[in-house]
């Protein structure tokens, strides 16, 4: 699913007719307008199909729960709209009904205290709690906005839809993600172990290609074969290179050819890779800058064949629309115990590496041959706000578990190679007791962006994916 498609949703307004038709008209009115603006489509009862389009009753729910039925593959989400005090059973009923399994936003128009008679009156204060009680009875989850009742129109309900917008995005893009492993996990790796039938039973698909096909096809693709242009060409557009040799520039073209292709054959929306070490062995390059320009190009690509690493980096791509990396919890700053520093070798979206160049990996090439390691990126990423999360298969207890926080990227000094950034991430030692103290990876994937309350709930609301959130305050 692309991080920016067009969203549609279903919209149940709720009503009760002892309260006034004209605020169900005009949150009718409202929303079609908020939706115009935020360019999303809309699914609804037409204003003669009910009574002012609404949902009361339960020939009303059937109508309404027909019409999602009918539009199935299009719905990503439904926010239940409350005018008014609404009715609970109808609003249930309907979802009910409709078979869908997607996101709802229950939503409550506030009341007006110069309005309080019976020709304004709302009580959706009240409704709200009335419709989230039958959805709990009725074990369809929900999502809440920040306030209890908030204005359609305003500011603070247009951040709320938005953030729903991206809770739909990554709950249907985890139930049907595509994902290519290439290549066997690094032998000296455990950690990167996952359980694909896991993956599987929660809609992600992972395909496999072995690093001996992928040599072999590189290998038959000709030097003047007008795809390798292409891609040398993006490449040189992409970063500066001062050092690497045109062989090994080459190399990387023939490799971005076989992957891109692959990818495409099977629809693939993320990769992991084995990167090392028979990459340098045996081809002779780092892939790094093949995948740190699928991963900007919102493709994302993960080292060490680290699936459910990447897997957690889709879903922040999903929540932000920007590209993600993988990342190593991986040094100590000093003695600030709320301050690590983030690494890999590396092959970062060029968004974190405003910098960037492509070289060696140093420490591969301590035992490789740094010759053999062109196509490593570094870079350092600048000071703003960073997601962290992790996704893990758990085959003790047949489930997938995740943890999800908030930091920042600094500009403290740091003298060191590859792909770096220093974070600040509050009560830092508790979340790494939490990590050791519950066996979690030393990968995490991280995004520029303030997302982690939307993966939270993501995960946890509708996947059901049991979800350490550090530093949220969820209550």
């Amino acid at each position: 699913m692309s991080a920016n498609r067009k969203l549609t949703l279903g919209v149940i307004i709720g009503n009760r007719d002892f309260f006034p038709d004209v605020l169900v008209s005009e949150a009718r009115r409202d929303l079609l307008q908020l939706f115009r603006e935020l360019d999303i489509e809309a699914v609804l009862l037409d204003e003669e199909t009910t009574k002012l389009g609404a949902v009361e009753t339960w020939a009303h729910a059937k109508r309404c729960g027909e019409l999602f039925r009918a539009h199935r593959d299009r719905i990503d989400g439904v926010l239940v709209c409350l005018p008014n005090f609404g009715d609970e059973k109808g609003v249930a009923d309907t979802i009910k009904l409709s078979g869908l399994r997607v996101p709802v936003l229950v939503q409550a128009c506030p009341d007006d205290l110069e309005k309080l008679q019976v020709e304004r009156r709302r009580d959706a204060f009240c409704g709200k709690i009335s419709v989230c009680n039958n959805l709990r009875q009725y074990g369809i989850p929900y999502s809440l906005t920040r306030s209890h009742t908030v204005a359609l129109l305003s500011e603070e309900f247009r951040a709320d839809l938005r953030a729903f917008l991206a809770q739909c995005r990554v709950v249907g893009g985890m139930r049907r993600a595509r994902i290519g492993a290439v290549g066997a996990r690094p032998n000296a790796f455990n950690t990167t172990r996952y359980s694909e039938k896991i993956l599987q039973a929660a809609g992600i698909t992972v395909s496999t290609l072995d690093l001996s096909d992928v040599f072999g096809r590189a290998a038959r693709v000709k030097d003047d074969d007008p795809r390798v242009r292409q891609r040398l060409d993006e490449i040189g557009g992409y970063a500066a290179a001062p050092q690497v040799p045109g062989s090994a520039l080459s190399k990387m073209a023939k490799l971005a050819v076989v992957l891109l292709d692959w990818m495409e054959q099977n629809d693939l929306d993320a990769s992991a890779i084995q990167c090392w070490s028979s990459m340098q062995e045996n081809f002779g390059v780092n892939a790094c800058t093949v995948m740190s320009m699928m991963s900007e190009r919102l493709m994302p690509s993960a080292c060490e064949v680290d699936i459910a690493g990447v897997v957690a980096m889709y879903a922040l791509q999903l929540a932000s629309g920007r590209p993600s990396a993988l990342v190593d919890w991986n040094n100590n700053y000093g003695g600030d115990p709320d301050k690590c520093v983030f690494f890999h070798c590396g092959n970062w979206a060029k968004t974190y590496l405003p910098d960037i160049q492509i070289g060696t990996a140093p420490i591969l090439g301590t035992t490789l041959g740094e010759h053999n390691t062109y196509g490593a990126v570094a870079g350092r990423t600048p000071a703003g706000p960073v997601t962290f999360a992790r996704v893990s298969t758990d085959d003790r207890t047949g489930t997938i578990r995740t943890y999800v926080g908030e930091g920042r990227f600094t500009d403290d000094p740091l003298a060191t190679f590859g792909s770096r950034a220093v974070v600040e991430v509050p009560q830092l030692q508790k979340l790494l007791r939490y990590i050791c103290r519950h066996g979690f990876e030393h990968h995490a994937a991280m995004n520029a962006a303030p997302v982690a309350a939307i993966l939270a709930d993501a995960f946890e609301t509708y996947l059901e994916w049991p979800t350490y959130a550090h530093g949220l305050n969820r209550d």
